[in-house]
């Protein structure tokens, strides 16, 4: 009996084990991270698209367009270098889907884009980088970017500039163009102070292409649509917006992709990944510098006091 039941575990043992090692689904050439840059005609739109496993073999995923928060994908489809995946209505002011195909060839992404609102644009994709750092970095001296007295060192980034400096404050006081740095950067400690008045809505862009969240939030759920957060990505652990009109503050730290914020004297996200670029962003070239860029398409908004320390 005793030699029947050791014969029947190890012959079990062994079909499982075949079984699991069998299951174990092969890695698939799309599976990752790509940043996208779109031809829409007029311009260059920034893009991203992450492709994962779901299960045995169902690959899911996410994508940012040139606006907005970081959607699921349902599915994605990908046989013989072709890739393709819809998203359904989840747009403003249409209810139609996003349809995207392309090919996958020498390590690269290309294809065509079905917009919502019916325009078929052209876009390529390469590997995000990882953007992992050796050591830590060695910081230098912060720079002050805003003088207080004009815009010395920024500029528009739309036609038309709406931006202008009153009593030593940065100020949007209408909705128009974002606002940027000529200069670029990498690693960086940056402060900035900002107010805004009651439901208006900004944000700061770190490399021009993370958009941490100012946004009229108090009182409001901790997420990452909401102050604070890493726009579509990463939820801060508390809400600690205060009243609007009320001046307040970031403390920013950005290694990599490696993300802290400090609002308000609390840490509220702490040595978090950032996945990809946020909807918005001036480009998809994530292993560049990039600048500070403050979004001033939403609703009225003021800065201050706005100081970078670089790493080496």
């Amino acid at each position: 009996m005793t030699k029947f039941f050791s014969f029947l575990f190890i012959s079990l043992f062994s079909v499982q084990l075949c079984f699991a090692t069998n299951e174990i689904p092969k890695r698939q050439a799309i599976e990752g991270r790509w940043d996208l840059t779109v031809d829409l005609g007029d311009r260059l739109a920034a893009s991203w698209l992450e492709v994962r496993l779901s299960g045995i073999k169902t690959l899911v995923g996410y994508f940012v367009a040139d606006g907005g928060s970081a959607r699921p994908i349902s599915e994605v489809f990908f046989k013989d270098n072709k890739v393709s995946f819809h998203i359904p209505g989840q747009w403003e002011n249409t209810d139609k889907e996003l349809i995207v195909e392309g090919t996958l060839k020498d390590g690269k992404l290309s294809g065509t884009m079905l917009t919502p609102r019916g325009q078929r644009v052209t876009w390529v994709g390469l590997p995000a980088p990882s953007l992992k750092r050796d050591k830590a970095p060695v910081w230098g001296k912060p720079i002050t970017l805003f003088n207080g007295k004009n815009l010395d060192g920024w500029q528009p980034t739309g036609k038309e500039n709406q931006w202008v400096v009153e009593n030593g404050i940065l100020k949007s006081p209408r909705p128009g163009s974002n606002i940027k740095t000529n200069k670029t950067f990498n690693d960086f400690k940056l402060h900035i102070e900002f107010r805004y008045p009651k439901e208006s809505n900004s944000g700061v862009y770190l490399r021009g292409r993370y958009e941490v969240q100012v946004e009229d939030s108090k009182g409001m759920e901790a997420t990452n649509i909401h102050l604070g957060g890493l726009y579509g990505f990463i939820d801060p652990l508390e809400m600690v917006a205060k009243n609007a009109g009320e001046w307040q503050s970031f403390d920013i730290t950005l290694v990599g992709r490696i993300v802290t914020v400090v609002a308000n004297g609390k840490t509220i996200i702490r040595d978090q990944i950032i996945p990809g670029i946020t909807g918005g962003a001036l480009d998809s070239r994530e292993a560049e510098p990039g600048p500070i860029m403050m979004q001033g398409d939403h609703g009225l908004i003021e800065y201050r006091n706005i100081v970078i320390t670089p790493a080496k």
